[in-house]
Parts: structure tokens; C-alpha cells; sequence
């Protein structure tokens, strides 16, 4: 198995086909009957699984991962990592926010050593095609701060929801993984600098999309996260 994709998935019975149907046909022509596609439904209320229980009949290279209870994203992203098989490990939103195209220049860095490569619209280089809402920016760019500062100094844009692993470094780190909501991609590079991973920041093009599941209050919640993460790895609870 080359390559696994894990999408999360909650109430996105409107948005998920497209973004499957691209998936897809990208590792079709790219990866031939050498991938995986991991699709892990967080308790939706709508029609989700349905929906993706459709594109399965369609797509056989289709895994999924039901949950009927709300798990929070990084819960069911875990789900999906410990569930993998691939050489390499992406895990994606189900908005299609980045497309899967960026892999193009994302995988070769792998060649050079490198572990983790995460997708970053904090770069020179990226190109951000429709943009969040001024004061969502606002208190993105605030709390890069406090997490820079915290956790993981250096790395621009922790919260980008596109992120390429070696697959036993992905499914190690997330063995270890304790935060379920918005907060796990800080904890996850946290663990990868703690256990010398290298992750390197891609610049990628990215449209926002206004529909997004994250609310004013789960902002603050990853400030506090932070926090806690920060605590456990100095008491040494993820050793």
C-alpha cells in the first residue's frame, strides 16, 4: 500500500462527493490500485454516512469508519491514522479546502529524509485563494503566537488541515495522542518535535470555506489545550 487518506467526516453530506470524486481520480492516475481511502464519520446528524455508503458501491478502494456518537476531529483522525496501512499517510478535510494535487510536490521531500510535511498559508509562497473572515485571521494569527511561543517555535501554521506523514512515524505518534477536539494538530507536532521528528512547512494553495465547523469558542479552547500540552510533556505523560 503506497498511500492512505484519511478524511474526517461530520455533517458534510453536501460537500463530501466532490472531494472524494477528486481524491480519487488523483490517486487513480497517480498511485493505481495502490491506495487507500480512510473516510471516518464523527457522529454526523445529517446524512453523511449515507452518502458515503454510496461512493463506496462506486469507489471499492473506500474504508469507512463509523462512529455514532461525536468524537471531536481529533478522535476520529486518530481513528483513521491507527487504521492505516499506507507507506505514506495524508490526512485531509472533507471541504477540499487544499486539494489532494498538492501531494505533487509534497511527496519528493520524503526522499530527502524528511518524516512530516505539513501544508502551511503562512508562507511566502502559499497562495490563499479565498480567505477566512477578518477576525477569524485575526485570532488565527494571535494564537500562532501563544502556540510559537509555547509549544512548537517556528512552525507558521500549526492548524492547516492537510498534513503527509511516513506511515509508521504517523501511526506512532498518534498511538500517543490524548487531545480529540481542534487542539491534536498542536499536540501532534509538539510529539514530533519532543521525539526529534523534523517537519518541514509546504506552501500550498488553499480556499477557505465559510461553512467550516469551527466556532469562537473552540478557539479559545486550543489556547487552553495548549496549555495542558505543554504541562504533560514537561510531568512526562507521553513517555
Amino acid at each position: 500500500m503506497d498511500i492512505s487518506v484519511v478524511i474526517p467526516a461530520y455533517n458534510e453530506e453536501k460537500r463530501i462527493t466532490p472531494t472524494i470524486d477528486s481524491v480519487i481520480a488523483y490517486l487513480e492516475r497517480e498511485y493505481p490500485q495502490k491506495y487507500e481511502v480512510i473516510i471516518v464519520i464523527d457522529g454526523s446528524q445529517d446524512n453523511t454516512l449515507g452518502v458515503v455508503n454510496n461512493l463506496q458501491k462506486q469507489y471499492s478502494t473506500i474504508r469507512i469508519i463509523a462512529n455514532q456518537i461525536n468524537q471531536g476531529k481529533g478522535a476520529v483522525v486518530k481513528q483513521g491514522i491507527l487504521a492505516s496501512k499506507g507507506k505514506y499517510v495524508l490526512f485531509m478535510d472533507a471541504d477540499n479546502s487544499t486539494h489532494i494535487e498538492e501531494l505533487d510536490a509534497i511527496i519528493p521531500m520524503f526522499q530527502k529524509g524528511i518524516p512530516i510535511v505539513i501544508g502551511s498559508r503562512d508562507l511566502a509562497q502559499s497562495k490563499v485563494k479565498v480567505h477566512q473572515s477578518w477576525w477569524k485571521e485575526l485570532l488565527g494569527d494571535i494564537g500562532n503566537i501563544w502556540i510559537q511561543t509555547l509549544l512548537v517555535g517556528g512552525i507558521k501554521d500549526t492548524q492547516c488541515g492537510f498534513k503527509v506523514f511516513e506511515g509508521d512515524v504517523a501511526r506512532l505518534l498518534f498511538t500517543h495522542m490524548s487531545m480529540t477536539g481542534w487542539s491534536f494538530d498542536i499536540e501532534l507536532l509538539a510529539l514530533a518535535r519532543a521525539n526529534r521528528y523534523e517537519v518541514y512547512e509546504a506552501p500550498i494553495v488553499w480556499y477557505n470555506d465559510d461553512n467550516s465547523h469551527v466556532k469562537l469558542s473552540g478557539y479559545f479552547k486550543v489556547l487552553l489545550d495548549t496549555i495542558i500540552i505543554r504541562y504533560r510533556l514537561w510531568k512526562g505523560y507521553y513517555s
